[in-house]
């Protein structure tokens, strides 16, 4: 009789890239803007474009940089969240394009500025710094668990960021709103760059102290009150949401801010009550705020109703231009009907002042209709979905409340501005993800894209294989 020992070690199951899914993907995602910058011209001019060449080798190049980083530092990463950023990011620039085409607005900008300056060109350098900011992000943040080392240090940063426009020599008011900052010629927004900062220090945060808050003091109407030594965090974030929004008159960035906690402090609680408590707070702070603050009590005028704002309102006045700018754009969504006036054929561009940026969802209701608005709230809602997705699949409960606080946001982003362009809600004054002309908006969301990356590849990379263990060994014994 001898015996046989025989060492088995089971490893672990190869999960599939899905790369080659991406690359399929990526290309629809630039062949699609590229035959829509076709359209526009051929609705404008009757030819093809001198520039639609230049315009597609941009978008290929920066593509297909982004495309082989991820093949190669994350190649388990979720295969629809690059296609989808880069397809409403190549659309953002044909909507920028067209209506750098409209004669109204070059006219309009000679007579103000004696000089027009299309704006497209300057996207595209944007949407490349953008990409190279993806790049890092990937190739710098090896495992996202690191960014919980940085807990209060983002605190800080994030409030330095919000502050930043009230500097006297270095912020801007635009149109009431003290939310810019002026550095070497160029305009950056700082609450874009904020509010991934916010999310990694809502994250650690919240991961250390949810046992602590998700305990219950009392039940109140079906609702599990929390104890009123926990409402410190809630209160302090609802505050400063209140203070960005008096002195900085920036209601978006509040909101934001203020929605993106409460929705995290949710997912790490599992409390309905901080939600409905969020919902008291901001409605609260939101009727306060909008009674008092000039700039936000134009915003609300115009946004109960334009038409008859339009007719009181002071000529020259703020309040005038906000409402003459929501008239315009109700009817740019009335005239666009359920198909829309085509690429290059709508009248968007006679709303003046930040078509291209804070009213540039209005270009997509009128000359792509109600179907178009349709598809790119489905595309928004897609990204948001693999967000929500990618925190399910994390692994440690840092990843997952990053992955939904960034999820939350841009979620919280779209809505806000939509809801506010369609006349759901007041306007903000923020900017259509990847859609809308901005620097910062672009750069920071490609950003976004490149932590959800990032944890979506921890999450799917399959765990190492066990070390042997000696003491697992199989005998088998064998009779001659």
């Amino acid at each position: 009789m001898s015996v046989v020992t025989n060492t088995t070690t089971i490893g672990a199951i190869e999960a599939p890239s899905r790369r080659n899914t991406e690359l399929v993907l990526l290309a629809i995602a630039v062949a699609i803007p590229v035959f829509a910058y076709l359209n526009v011209g051929l609705a404008i001019d009757g030819k093809v474009p001198a520039g639609m060449l230049g315009y597609g080798a941009g978008l290929t190049l920066l593509a297909g940089v982004a495309h082989l980083v991820v093949r190669k530092w994350a190649p388990y990463a979720d295969p629809l969240l690059l296609p989808l950023a880069t397809l409403l990011n190549g659309m953002g620039l044909v909507l920028i394009w067209r209506l750098d085409q409209s004669p109204r607005l070059i006219a309009r900008s000679m007579a103000q500025f004696n000089s027009f300056s299309p704006d497209a060109p300057k996207q595209m350098m944007y949407s490349a710094i953008g990409i190279a900011m993806f790049v890092g992000v990937l190739l710098i943040l090896k495992d996202h668990r690191v960014l919980q080392r940085y807990t209060y240090i983002s605190m800080a940063a994030a409030l330095v960021l919000l502050l930043l426009p009230l500097v006297p020599g270095l912020g801007s008011d635009v149109f009431g709103a003290k939310i810019w900052i002026n550095v070497g010629g160029f305009s950056i927004q700082p609450g874009e760059f904020a509010k991934l900062v916010l999310a990694v220090f809502f994250s650690g945060y919240l991961m250390v102290k949810r046992d602590a808050l998700a305990l219950a003091s009392r039940r109140f109407m079906g609702l599990y009150l929390p104890r009123g030594r926990d409402l410190g965090p809630i209160l302090t974030i609802w505050a400063i949401s209140l203070l960005i929004l008096v002195f900085e008159n920036d209601l978006g960035t509040s909101l934001l801010f203020f929605g993106m906690f409460v929705i995290m402090l949710y997912v790490a609680t599992e409390r309905t009550s901080w939600v409905v408590m969020g919902l008291l707070m901001s409605t609260a702070g939101a009727v306060v705020v909008g009674s008092t603050a000039s700039h936000v009590k134009s915003r609300v005028a115009a946004w109960i109703d334009p038409f008859e704002c339009l007719k009181t309102a002071p000529e020259g006045s703020n309040m005038a231009a906000a409402c003459d700018q929501m008239t315009q754009v109700l009817m740019s969504f009335g005239s666009g009907g359920i198909l829309g006036t085509g690429m290059g054929q709508g009248n968007s561009d006679l709303i003046g002042f930040a078509a291209n940026s804070d009213f540039i969802f209005a270009t997509v209701g009128e000359e792509l209709g109600l179907a178009g608005v349709m598809v790119f709230l489905l595309f928004y809602g897609l990204i948001v979905e693999r967000g929500v997705r990618t925190a399910l699949a994390a692994r440690d409960p840092f990843g997952k409340l990053l992955a939904m606080g960034l999820s939350g946001a841009f979620a919280l982003q779209v809505f806000v501005v939509a809801g506010g362009v369609m006349g759901l809600i007041p306007l903000t004054g923020m900017t259509m993800p990847f859609l809308a002309y901005g620097g910062s908006s672009v750069i920071a969301n490609w950003a976004l894209i490149g932590v959800l990356i990032r944890i979506s590849d921890t999450a799917r990379r399959p765990a190492p294989s066990p070390a042997p263990n000696p003491d697992a060994e199989m005998t088998q014994v064998v009779r001659p």
